[in-house]
């Protein structure tokens, strides 16, 4: 079985959690012989260092102009997407990939990258509670949902804020590989409702 690449968008900033805790899941997620189902990394405008909004210093893996293909694209939220969805490089590159992924995940405000770039026009959405005005304002075509933890219909999936990035994520892996593999990535983190 041919691994999945899962390329999660970096930028200085960022919530720590909201790229952490699906670079985990999907980091972890191994068939019943262990092996690895995803091949999980990370990109940046650039390769150089980044920090994020608690101050923990990072390195891309990749740049936007250099990287594997990308099966599933993650968008991360945190002050950092402020800025970020004015950046042409950064929103065409998204808009890019958008063409040949399989799925695009936004945690967070990681929303605000996909407003910017018309990806959440006419689609069903949800971001961080505190930030529901403003994506309202800035996707006007968007249909906010306040009331989900994430959306799970269509190739553009949202997630609520922070953690609400890991139980997206596990949705994919159900979706893409089983119920009985995200049991299993749950019970490896001791995450949630997990058994074994």
């Amino acid at each position: 079985m041919k691994k999945i690449n899962v390329g999660i968008f970096v930028f200085n900033h960022i919530e720590l959690l909201d790229f952490t805790g699906p670079y985990e899941v999907f980091s972890v997620t191994t068939n019943k012989s262990e092996e690895n189902l995803c091949n999980t990394f990370l990109i940046g405008n650039s390769t150089n260092q980044l920090v994020s909004v608690n101050g923990l210093k990072f390195l891309p893996d990749y740049s936007i102009d250099d990287h594997p293909d990308i099966d599933i694209l993650v968008l991360p939220g945190g002050n950092g997407t402020k800025e970020e969805m004015f950046v042409k490089n950064s929103i065409n590159w998204i808009k890019n990939v958008n063409k040949t992924c399989e799925y695009i995940l936004s945690v967070c405000t990681g929303a605000r990258l996909l407003a910017s770039a018309g990806l959440l026009d006419e689609l069903e959405y949800t971001t961080h509670h505190e930030c529901f005005e403003e994506l309202e304002s800035i996707c006007p075509k968007g249909k906010l949902n306040k009331n989900i933890r994430f959306t799970s219909k269509g190739k553009i999936l949202t997630s609520g804020g922070i953690s609400a990035g890991i139980d997206l994520s596990l949705h994919v892996v159900e979706t893409l590989f089983g119920n009985e593999i995200k049991q299993k990535t749950m019970a490896y983190m001791e995450y949630g409702n997990w058994s074994i």
